[in-house]
């Protein structure tokens, strides 16, 4: 934190406020200093503010209508059997900040890496969320059917570049299989119209003696 802020300050030269943000899942006590001292004296006191947001409850924020609440709502504290409301609560959030569709996509899709709803879960999300306020409720499956349709798209022109990428790799490897075999067969030709034996030319091509009559015959 202290060469960050050091990096900062040199390059904008103004008063900057240093707050570390961490997300792991643990609750544990984070440093917040940084020293340097010597016998003979302090050289240096740096402190930032930390923020742990398992820390903080996921409803102390719900009302904020900030986009940054709204993206980490799924790393704060909350129970397994909060999780279908904390998703509606973001949709929801995110329903108000009125957004552009590809930032609440942005938004939506970091949250649910963190909060993963049970198909059971996500029934129940459904049957809520259809319990609400008409225009409330249209804002919100508008908002689920987008990020759906949008990584089902995703997913199949994912899909549709590994089928193309598996395609031109086997079209290649059965090429330079069919071109191996074209380029054997000119050779064991060529060494047939010079006289040598289907059995000299097996031992020299290393191929067995039905292979070699196989290939000059067709």
């Amino acid at each position: 934190m202290f060469i960050y802020f050091s990096r900062l300050f040199e390059k904008y030269r103004t008063r900057i406020v240093p707050i570390a943000v961490f997300s792991h899942d643990a609750l544990r006590e984070e440093p917040s200093v940084f020293s340097i001292a010597f016998p003979f004296g302090d050289v240096l006191q740096f402190r930032f503010f930390p923020v742990e947001l398992r820390k903080k409850h996921w409803r102390d924020y719900i009302r904020h209508d900030n986009p940054i609440a709204a993206a980490l709502l799924g790393k704060m504290g909350y129970t397994e059997s909060e999780k279908v409301e904390l998703k509606k609560e973001c949709l929801r959030m995110l329903v108000r900040l009125e957004l552009d569709e590809a930032r609440q996509r942005l938004l939506l899709g970091f949250f649910e890496t963190y909060v993963k709803l049970s198909e059971e879960e996500e029934q129940q999300l459904q049957r809520e969320v259809k319990a609400m306020e008409t225009k409330e409720r249209e804002k919100v499956l508008e908002l689920i059917i987008s990020y759906e349709q949008k990584g089902r798209k995703e997913g199949l022109e994912e899909g549709i570049k590994r089928g193309i990428q598996q395609g031109i790799q086997q079209g290649m490897k059965q090429g330079m299989k069919q071109g191996m075999k074209q380029g054997m067969k000119q050779l064991i030709r060529n060494m047939a119209r010079k006289g040598m034996t289907v059995e000299d030319i097996a031992r020299l091509v290393d191929l067995p003696e039905e292979d070699v009559w196989e290939l000059l015959e067709e």
